[in-house]
């Protein structure tokens, strides 16, 4: 009997488990692009265009390998308008009553192909290197989890980077190796961009029709969208961004937005690439004298710690993880997050280089646009949908546990030991942003003092009974401590004038 084999957008690799289980010779796939997709939070137009043109270029490679494929536009006629209802109408169609699925990663769509009527099996995504229960084997009994811990384990099972059950280098992690500024570099090399074609062309006028008003530039179109594209981008990275990758991971500059990152995140998310693969590259770049070990072991670490430590915490977690909010913010994502004018330099080029690229590095995120958000009380539930909307390379499984654990500490400490929280001082050492900011970064309070300069006094003292006795946060009270009162009831006031003003939603 014909059995439906469901694959996703970010699905998009011959061996996904549920193309494994299948027969090419009577089974049919099912591949759809559907509103209830597309429109579940405003993506960018640019996220949506890479992923409608990846899944149709997919598509035809699937048909090429013997494959019989049943392919939904998002302008179809017929279009159900949802994954489950796209199941449904073909199941009618081919006379099918089982569906062959790899478990998504996000839980509100597992829900809904368990709700559908047709006999759903759910095969486990082995894309990634931990399972689910392994992960809650290695968390269990653990009084906190730590991604540097997890990672080591995960170094061990690949045995990437190791001589033999010792790390390479003699250490497991180089991080302080790693957080130098950049300086401006006009030879900078680019990621390389994508040559059109037809399938990209259909796709963009597509969607820019359809979500033309979206937050995000739609041209012009800066990503690879098929397998052959993503290696030549990995293999750009290798060549020119791995070996000064590792110092600079950390850096800002106003006028580059990729510096020596990779910029393939939203490759490997939507499974152009793998895992092991693109490991096993930049390990070789080590061994061939072509990379530092510094470089190439931060960039590993990012892959194989934290990104399946952070898959790991989602699913242990649950479908309720992006409802945390131990900290009581309320606030409304403010406008700026929407391309608001602002003065504040560091926010305007991080957030106008998500809405030209649908990427910003981790550090942007996690230092300046989510700092700027925990610092001022958002609500993490808001910071979340739009983390989750604006990044190429987002989903669920891998963005909430970075917003709402990493970033906004909306968790309670699942995820980080500490809010990450700093002052403008931070953002000046690791940036040139504060150098042509309207706001002076030296001053604490005043009128032009750098508005993450008094919220960030401000937090400390809006929860200083959750924080002071965090060992990693002993001496920023300390030096509070130190402040006189009438400085204190400064900062109290200028920062809660700012607040005011940010959510009447005046340009600040």
């Amino acid at each position: 009997m014909v059995k439906l084999v469901l694959v996703l957008g970010d699905q998009l690799s011959p061996e996904i488990a549920a193309l494994r289980r299948a027969d090419k010779a009577s089974d049919v796939v099912v591949m759809a692009e559907v509103a209830s997709e597309a429109e579940y939070v405003p993506h960018h137009p640019l996220k949506i265009a890479f992923l409608f043109t990846a899944m149709r270029k997919f598509a035809s490679e699937l048909r090429e390998n013997g494959w019989t494929v049943a392919y939904t536009k998002l302008d179809d006629p017929e279009n159900a308008g949802s994954v489950p209802g796209e199941l449904l109408r073909h199941a009618e169609k081919y006379g099918a009553e089982k569906v062959l699925a790899t478990e998504p990663g996000e839980f509100r769509l597992i829900e809904a192909l368990h709700d559908t009527p047709l006999d759903v099996t759910l095969l486990p995504d082995d894309r990634f290197l931990c399972s689910h229960a392994e992960f809650s084997e290695w968390a269990e009994g653990r009084k906190a989890l730590r991604m540097e811990y997890f990672y080591r384990e995960m170094r061990r099972k690949t045995g990437l980077l190791m001589d033999g059950d010792k790390p390479e280098g003699g250490q497991w992690n180089f991080d302080h190796d790693n957080r130098k500024p950049a300086k401006s570099d006009l030879f900078r090399e680019e990621p390389p961009k994508p040559r059109a074609d037809d399938v990209l062309g259909e796709v963009l006028d597509l969607v820019e029709a359809r979500f033309g008003g979206n937050f995000g530039a739609l041209r012009p179109f800066p990503y690879q969208t098929d397998r052959a594209g993503a290696l030549h981008a990995l293999d750009h990275f290798i060549t020119h961004g791995l070996p000064d990758f590792g110092a600079y991971q950390d850096a800002m500059l106003q006028d580059d937005p990729y510096l020596y990152h990779a910029v393939i995140a939203l490759y490997l998310n939507a499974g152009l690439l793998g895992v092991l693969e693109i490991c096993k590259k930049a390990e070789a770049a080590y061994y061939q004298g072509r990379a530092p070990l510094n470089s190439v072991e931060g960039f590993i670490r990012q892959i194989i710690g934290w990104r399946e430590f952070v898959r790991g915490i989602y699913f242990r977690e649950g479908p309720d993880y992006t409802n945390h909010n131990v900290l009581n913010h309320q606030r409304k994502l403010p406008n700026v997050y929407w391309g608001a004018k602002t003065h504040m330099n560091c926010m305007a080029q991080a957030i106008g280089q998500t809405q030209d690229l649908a990427y910003a590095h981790h550090i942007q995120r996690l230092m300046i646009t989510g700092n700027f958000a925990l610092l001022a009380g958002v609500d993490p539930i808001e910071v979340h949908r739009w983390y989750l909307a604006v990044y190429a390379d987002a989903y669920e499984w891998v963005e909430a546990p970075n917003v709402i654990g990493m970033s906004q500490f909306a968790d309670g400490g699942v995820v980080a030991s500490k809010p990450y929280v700093s002052s403008g001082a931070y953002i000046d050492r690791m940036s040139d942003y504060c150098k042509s900011c309207r706001y002076r970064v030296k001053d604490k309070t005043g009128p032009d003092a750098c508005p993450f300069n008094l919220l960030y006094w401000y937090f400390l003292i809006r929860h200083r009974e959750r924080f002071q006795s965090n060992p990693r946060m002993a001496q920023m009270y300390r030096t509070f401590d130190k402040m006189d009162d009438r400085h204190c009831q400064t900062v109290l006031r200028e920062a809660d004038a700012f607040l005011d003003r940010l959510e009447r939603g005046e340009t600040v």
